[in-house]
């Protein structure tokens, strides 16, 4: 049997095989385990905090609409505390919040000293971004909304550049679902938009895309995870795919995968709320362990997880074609 040559690989631009590995004991969350009713636990927030892996959990209720839970767990894996009550719920006073909260994304704001969470509001008026900060996880300090709908998959980045906020979000516009990335001096006015990463006529990513997890910095540029989907005869298929950024110019593409590394291959990707989803919304890179964890919605019922090689992750996207 002809052994595969990594390096060799990596030169060629093949995809490598195993990039991420399922955890064995996923699906790691499900209503089962939930305090109270809950008809679905998925697309979770990630980071680290305090020793420990907190996910801001979406949990759909038994009327449809969606609220934010935080579980922890020492190791990421195992074990998970989950608050006996919602963490994040819709507050009356933000009308954009009166049906749901869904889908947040989590950075650290070193120069704040705070976390920024960045979730979907949804009402009447349709799904638009809005953000909220902590530095506890037990209060927050609502911003409202940050952009008008339709807009999803939202997250700023870690640090400002030039002084400026920089935000990763998805709009619908004329139907057309890119990713785009837009600037602001204050969390509050928000500019200079344009496309970042668009779809791609005819491929795995030809439907939509939007932001995965939140920006991971790397030496080598802000690893972005990111979904695609793509219609098929079946239904609409979500999977995963990579881009690296530009440290400091991050509105500069860098690389761009070809193939999706990721997709519903799992019986609880497979079938569920939304059959052959999975949703990358939080990932933690530990690098102590060399361990890529990212946590994702799986058929928009459960959470799963799957961890990587940090190393091979940043080596196989300096391997895809550069974006001119």
């Amino acid at each position: 049997m002809q052994s595969w040559d990594r390096d060799k690989a990596f030169s060629e631009g093949e995809k490598p095989r195993g990039l991420f590995s399922r955890y064995e004991q996923n699906p790691i969350l499900t209503p089962a385990e939930w305090p109270y009713p809950a008809n679905a636990v998925f697309n979770p927030g990630a980071v680290a905090v305090d020793g420990q892996t907190l996910l801001l959990v979406r949990v759909e209720n038994m009327r449809g609409f969606s609220h934010l839970t935080a579980a922890r767990s020492r190791n990421g894996k195992t074990d998970w505390q989950i608050d006996p009550h919602p963490t994040l719920e819709p507050d009356g006073e933000y009308r954009e919040e009166q049906w749901a909260l869904e889908d947040p994304r989590i950075v650290w704001l070193e120069e704040e000293g705070q976390y920024a969470v960045t979730y979907v509001s949804f009402s009447q008026g349709g799904p638009l971004v809005s953000l909220a900060t902590t530095t506890d996880f037990r209060t927050f300090t609502k911003y409202g909304a940050l952009v008008p709908p339709e807009d999803k998959d939202a997250c700023l980045f870690p640090r400002r550049f030039g002084g400026r906020f920089a935000l990763i979000h998805r709009p619908m516009i004329r139907g057309e679902a890119h990713i785009w990335l837009a600037f602001s001096p204050d969390l509050k006015h928000w500019g200079d938009h344009r496309v970042l990463i668009p779809t791609r006529p005819g491929c795995w990513d030809s439907r939509r895309v939007g932001l995965g997890t939140q920006p991971i910095e790397t030496a080598d540029g802000w690893l972005i995870i990111y979904h695609g989907v793509r219609n098929t005869a079946a239904g609409a298929i979500y999977r995963v795919g990579l881009a690296l950024l530009d440290l400091e110019q991050p509105w500069k593409v860098i690389r761009r995968c070809d193939e999706w590394v990721f997709g519903p291959k799992a019986p609880y990707e497979r079938l569920g709320e939304v059959p052959d989803v999975v949703f990358p919304t939080g990932a933690i890179l530990d690098r102590n362990a060399k361990e890529f964890r990212l946590y994702y919605g799986a058929a928009d019922s459960t959470v799963g997880l799957a961890v990587a090689d940090p190393d091979e992750l940043v080596e196989y996207i300096k391997s895809c074609p550069a974006v001119e």
